[in-house]
């Protein structure tokens, strides 16, 4: 790729600036632990050194990749147009690149389109080279359906999470009907995550609605399905996890409060600063401290949950 002077410099400034943000500072400077469950490689053309220099500015001292699966033109990746997580993120390759390059910094899950022949085969490749979990699953299929039945085989069989994006008409269909999965797999944990998961915490969500605002009637689907089954947890990251707490934060203090042993952080953000309006990670992590008082229920949703479900952290 041939780079013109200025490329060459914003290059240069942003592997500099990598270099020269101390790992876990932020983490440091409040005497927290922090574990990020949910970034990319190459997130909407993200460099590695921007993606870095991002969790270190937040204070993360470990961070989970989640890559893409197989680029595929097929309903399941809407023709391709959600290949990449819909994001230009790369596959497990570049994910186990990262991890292999700055050990003790990143680990990194296995990933494939659900519903082709190789998805068995593929996914068990990268588990047994080291991958942590599954996911992102963010694919045109029914949550319960035959091809997500063999993702869920694989974790299964391997002992690993599935962390899955729900999207209403988009991605993961019949978020309703996910306690299925939940009762037919009670060994395998999964993180549900994104706006059909988040927009569900309220009893009078509507399904169409995927950024809702306003006050919060407690005892939505994914209130119960956290409070119901020991085998379900919340990825608390992107702008639906923000939102979700935001929208009403009386309604978000007693939800961390019941459900600490069940969230974790996690940021789910392309920007390159680390902090900031545009930085969602920071934003929730900065929720999470006014509104978790306890330490020790903080410390949770910080980092050990992420450490008690999934391998290669604690």
């Amino acid at each position: 790729m041939k780079l013109d002077r200025r490329g060459f410099l914003k290059r240069a400034t942003v592997s500099l600036v990598a270099a020269s943000v101390p790992r876990f500072s932020g983490a440091e400077a409040k005497g927290e632990e922090m574990i990020d469950i949910h970034q990319h490689v190459n997130y909407h053309a993200r460099t590695n050194a921007e993606m870095i220099a991002h969790q270190r500015a937040m204070g993360m001292s470990k961070t989970v990749l989640l890559p893409s699966g197989s680029q595929l033109a097929r309903p399941s990746t809407h023709l391709g147009s959600s290949n990449g997580l819909a994001a230009r993120v790369f596959g497990p390759g570049a994910a186990q690149r990262v991890a292999a390059k700055y050990p003790g910094e990143f680990v990194w899950f296995a990933n494939e389109v659900p519903d082709i022949a190789e998805t068995k085969a593929n996914l068990e490749y990268w588990l047994e080279r080291g991958a942590c979990g599954i996911g992102e699953q963010k694919f045109g299929v029914d949550c319960d359906g035959k091809a997500m039945r063999l993702v869920y085989d694989v974790a299964k069989a391997y002992e690993v999470p599935v962390l899955i994006h729900f999207q209403h008409e988009k991605y993961n269909f019949g978020f309703e009907r996910f306690h299925k999965i939940l009762e037919a797999y009670p060994t395998v944990n999964f993180f549900g995550h994104a706006q059909t998961w988040w927009g569900n915490i309220d009893a009078k969500h509507v399904q169409t609605d995927l950024y809702p605002k306003g006050p919060v009637t407690p005892g939505g689907i994914t209130d119960r399905y956290l409070s119901d089954y020991p085998n379900m947890f919340g990825d608390l990251s992107a702008g639906s996890g923000l939102n979700a707490m935001r929208r009403d934060m009386e309604h978000a203090a007693g939800f961390f409060d019941r459900h600490q042993d069940k969230l974790c952080y996690a940021s789910d953000c392309a920007d390159t600063v680390g902090n900031g309006e545009k930085c969602s990670g920071a934003g929730m992590r900065d929720v999470i401290r006014e509104l978790v008082t306890d330490p020790e229920a903080r410390a949770k949703i910080f980092s050990g949950n992420a450490k008690r479900l999934i391998k290669g952290l604690a």
